[in-house]
């Protein structure tokens, strides 16, 4: 695909992962009080956030076989379709049960949306530029999830409803623009000829890829982070009563440091020492910040270890998609969905795990982690060792 055309393409792909982040982030600051009209609280919360990795999980490798058969647009354009009208829903749902509904199938927009979106990319892009590629689009998902709860906040002024009025609207803005901007990249014939499979049969095949090991890195990863992500609040919260401007500081700065790093930084970084070397070296620092947290007590310092991890996993998401596109061939769609569904995986069973721990003891969720990510080193170190020479050949 000629220059110009592929990087407009790619700048429509962030702005579609950016409203699908911001319509993620936005509910976090108001479902609190949002729920308590509901009259539920808390678990119900939890029960919301697993539901909608539950949906990206079931449906992510579906996606990304579909598009690998018929393209990636209008997959694209049906994930914004549905992830709009079921903020929509979310927003109308007169009682709880619609809720879990209208929830789930933001699940499988997304699953719809974010899969294809990486394929789209490896689509584009060359070798060279694919961790440019996949590390624009990271930035616009950091910088969506970043904004999204200052957005919720500011919009909730309104009324409660309000702000899932507004991500619907902007969601079917963004499918109408990727349906008149975006260009319809065909499938490979050998890609389109791939026979429908369940999930268990795709996650069957998966094992058998060369990059299985990056899938359950993945998984992994998720897992830390969204342990990390779930708890650090309430850590902090009870621990050294921090208000919740200086927890909303703590995040935001975290993502702001991830939008940076993926777009400035992490495709030199890619270029001088590999995405296996990426990859290694940040689940090492990923795991020191996360016993780290233990280590430190004033917000300063708590701030600055956040912004470590953070930087971390700003670092090593793109780094495993990038890798993994990379060794997929033709089976781009295949292996984002995959990608995707360990991912959602990590992200259903991380906060889960991580609030039994910490109702044990609070500091539980972050030693557990660690030895999770060191775990995870060792699994990635002795792969990759195995695989110089296909990983060489992936850089060429």
């Amino acid at each position: 695909m000629a220059g110009k055309t592929s990087n407009f393409a790619l700048y429509i792909l962030m702005f579609n992962m950016f409203i699908a982040m911001s319509g993620i982030g936005l509910i976090i600051p108001i479902m609190p009080a949002y729920l308590d009209t509901f009259g539920v609280a808390g678990q119900a919360l939890g029960t919301l956030i697993a539901t909608f990795a539950f949906a990206q999980f079931l449906f992510s490798p579906l996606s990304g076989q579909l598009s690998d058969k018929y393209g990636r647009k209008n997959l694209i354009i049906f994930g914004l379709v549905v992830f709009g009208l079921s903020q929509l829903a979310f927003g109308l749902a007169p009682n709880l049960w619609l809720l879990y509904v209208a929830r789930f199938f933001s699940g499988l927009g997304a699953a719809f949306l974010i899969p294809p979106m990486m394929a789209f990319v490896a689509d584009i892009t060359t070798y060279e530029e694919r961790g440019r590629g996949m590390g624009l689009l990271g930035a616009s998902m950091s910088l969506g999830f970043m904004i999204g709860p200052g957005f919720g906040g500011f919009l909730a002024e309104v009324s409660l409803q309000f702000p899932f009025y507004v991500a619907a609207s902007v969601a079917l803005v963004a499918a109408f623009l990727s349906f008149m901007a975006l260009p319809n990249v065909a499938p490979t014939i050998e890609a389109a000829s791939n026979k429908n499979e369940n999930i268990l049969q795709q996650m069957k095949r998966s094992v058998y890829t060369p990059y299985f090991v990056l899938l359950l890195v993945m998984l992994i990863f998720a897992f830390g982070l969204a342990n990390f992500q779930s708890t650090i609040s309430l850590y902090v919260d009870k621990k050294y009563n921090f208000t919740p401007k200086e927890i909303a500081v703590l995040i935001t700065t975290g993502g702001f440091v991830g939008v940076i790093v993926q777009t400035f930084v992490i495709n030199r970084l890619f270029k001088l020492y590999g995405e296996m070397k990426v990859i290694l070296v940040n689940l090492l620092v990923a795991a020191a910040a996360m016993i780290g947290v233990l280590l430190v007590s004033t917000f300063w310092t708590i701030l600055l270890v956040a912004a470590v991890f953070f930087t971390a996993a700003s670092l090593l998401r793109p780094a495993i998609n990038t890798l993994i596109s990379k060794l997929a061939g033709d089976q781009q769609g295949f292996a984002a969905g995959m990608n995707n569904a360990y991912m959602s995986l990590g992200n259903m069973i991380g906060p889960a795990m991580a609030g039994i721990l910490f109702d044990i003891n609070m500091s539980y969720p972050y030693m557990a982690g660690t030895a999770i990510l060191i775990t995870c080193f060792f699994i990635a170190n002795i792969w990759s060792m195995k695989k110089q020479q296909l990983l060489a050949t992936s850089r060429s």
